[in-house]
């Protein structure tokens, strides 16, 4: 899709609002808040000959939807400190071993309390969300601008919807429809919304799908946010798709998304899962006809189940004591030895295993 294109399309969908949504008495998609689940997540990390690693921790605290408990570590790094992003707010573990350690090795455990969530824009009492908080949700990033082709396609998305919930409803609609997933993408992509929109390649993973989405809402004045987290259990409602396959959740990170609505609060949204639910949902490659696909497209908007476990909201995140530049996000653990960051994605050069199992009394 071109620039012309991407734009035409961006007007149209605007002009034609919410796509109808159809109601399925055979698909059962419906997460609502009905107790509280606790996990126990383990990442243990055996960086080869590695220096130093940096480990993200599930210690996103919201009342009405998880709850970090304790987090332990053993091994034998030299040292080991638990930082918060002064921004952000994100939780990680600094890890340092001493330079002759021929086999490093750290293991830690966060316990979280989650549950499943249901919003319902306008039904709440809600106190507005804080000037700093809403800068800070409505700003750019380095990988997330709010302005130029951004704002120019999120204008002719939204064109004639004067209140939040319809331009976020309108916004998460067009991304639905207009982008795809794309297996080849590594981990859950990067989120480089001006490379997509430039060049029309409208595909990636959640990263890059749901990071389009925030970038857009908060151009047109929406405050929103990227989720960083990892999917921990399979889904109680049969979606193969939207739940971790096994303990092993290695490779489970998903990042969602949230925009702040009034009579709500942060609202999840996540279109990327729309698109995971059409390529991946057995028999796969479904059709956004298909009941499944519509059943997940009616309900993330608006909700999640807690079969998933949220490490921060965070952005250009630098990693406290290194020169590299700041990551785009944080979501696997970093390690780095003499020549610098090693490639988290590559388990040659960055073992590491993270499994989780729920904890019951």
């Amino acid at each position: 899709m071109n620039r012309r294109d991407l734009l035409k399309a961006s007007v149209a969908a605007g002009a034609i609002g919410v796509a109808p949504r159809l109601a399925s008495a055979q698909v059962t998609f419906a997460p609502t808040p009905k107790g509280w689940r606790t996990f126990a997540l383990t990442t243990k990390v055996e960086p080869n000959f590695a220096t130093k690693a940096w480990i993200p921790l599930p210690t996103l605290a919201e009342a009405d939807w998880q709850q970090p408990g304790t987090t332990n570590w053993t091994g034998n790094a030299k040292e080991v400190e638990r930082v918060r992003d002064p921004k952000y707010g994100a939780e990680m573990l600094v890890v340092e071993w001493a330079a002759d350690q021929q086999t490093p090795v750290l293991e830690v455990t966060t316990l979280v309390r989650a549950q499943n969530r249901a919003v319902q824009p306008g039904q709440a009492s809600v106190a507005p969300l804080g000037d700093s908080e809403r800068q800070l949700n409505l700003s750019a990033t380095a990988l997330l601008p709010v302005t130029g082709l951004v704002k120019e396609t999120a204008d002719g998305i939204v064109k004639g919807k004067t209140t939040d919930i319809d331009k976020a409803h309108a916004l998460y609609d067009w991304v639905v429809e207009n982008t795809f997933r794309n297996a080849s993408t590594r981990g859950c992509g990067v989120g480089d919304v001006s490379w997509m929109l430039k060049t029309g390649n409208l595909n990636g993973k959640c990263a890059d799908l749901n990071a389009l989405y925030v970038a857009m809402a908060r151009s047109v004045g929406v405050p929103a946010r990227d989720v960083y987290g990892i999917r921990v259990v399979p889904s109680e409602f049969g979606f193969k798709a939207l739940g971790a396959g096994s303990a092993n959740v290695t490779k489970a990170q998903h990042c969602r998304a949230e925009v702040w609505l009034s009579g709500a609060g942060w609202t999840p949204v996540d279109p990327a899962d729309v698109r995971k639910v059409v390529l991946d949902e057995p028999p796969t490659n479904l059709s956004m006809a298909d009941l499944k696909v519509v059943a997940a497209r009616k309900t993330l908007f608006g909700a999640w189940e807690g079969n998933w476990l949220a490490f921060n909201t965070a952005h250009d995140v630098q990693l406290p004591g290194s020169s590299e530049p700041p990551l785009p996000f944080l979501m696997y653990p970093q390690a780095a030895d003499k020549q610098g960051l090693i490639d988290s994605l590559d388990p040659d050069a960055f073992k590491y295993t993270i499994t989780a199992r729920e904890v019951t009394a």
